[in-house]
């Protein structure tokens, strides 16, 4: 039995990733591949009910107000659950909708994150080497303007673990987003596991089907295909 492919989906709050890791999806099956889907935070789980409580501020204490590290043992242990019924081979592909990056990203940007150092490779020792999680063999960043991201959470429709058409904490903050945009491509720079997809054109986003064949280009260049 070999080895399972994890390819992980990331970008800010708005970025299409949803509808990439589907089309990704789609496009492995349809190559005879096949493929496991992932996607994080699992808010019906015991870790990430308690993840989205936080994304809400539904109990009275957000996301953005808790220390890095806590917060960020939520997003892991939630990963953590519910990765004990993967098994390596069984798949082709492994897909995630948001993985370890996003929560070593997402909680060295918030406001009370500004004066300390991030937490990018401690969450990542974190996940990978303590909790043993699968090791991403690429991260896909989607990078969008975050003015277009904003627009397009909008458009999500309601969701549940925030009651609502609105935003959570982090979305809803413009300098969250700003800032996590920037640490992504600051991290890519530095780690040979991250490629960025540019999703924006000239004349605002591109089309779904573009940054569609822009991913499988990607794949194909790093041998993933």
């Amino acid at each position: 039995m070999g080895k399972t492919k994890v390819i992980a989906i990331e970008g800010i709050d708005g970025s299409g990733k949803s509808v990439q890791y589907n089309k990704l999806a789609e496009a492995l099956t349809d190559m005879g591949y096949s493929v496991e889907k992932r996607e994080y935070p699992k808010y019906e789980s015991y870790f990430g009910s308690h993840v989205g409580s936080y994304l809400s501020g539904a109990e009275g204490v957000k996301a953005d107000a808790v220390d890095g590290k806590s917060m960020a043992l939520w997003f892991a242990l939630d990963r953590w659950e519910d990765m004990r019924s993967h098994i390596d081979g069984e798949y082709d592909y492994m897909i995630i909708n948001r993985y370890v990056l996003s929560n070593a990203v997402y909680q060295s940007v918030r406001d009370i994150d500004l004066q300390r150092p991030d937490i990018i490779d401690w969450v990542f020792d974190l996940e990978y080497d303590h909790f043993c999680l699968p090791k991403a063999d690429i991260y896909l960043f989607y990078d969008v303007a975050p003015a277009q991201a904003g627009e397009n959470v909008m458009k999500k429709g309601f969701r549940d673990y925030v009651g609502g058409e609105k935003k959570d904490v982090y979305e809803e903050s413009c300098g969250i987003q700003q800032r996590a945009r920037a640490k992504y491509l600051e991290t890519a720079e530095r780690r040979n596991d991250i490629a960025v997809i540019q999703c924006m054109g000239e004349k605002g986003m591109r089309s779904i089907e573009d940054i569609a064949a822009e991913t499988m280009r990607v794949l194909t260049e790093k041998n993933m295909i």
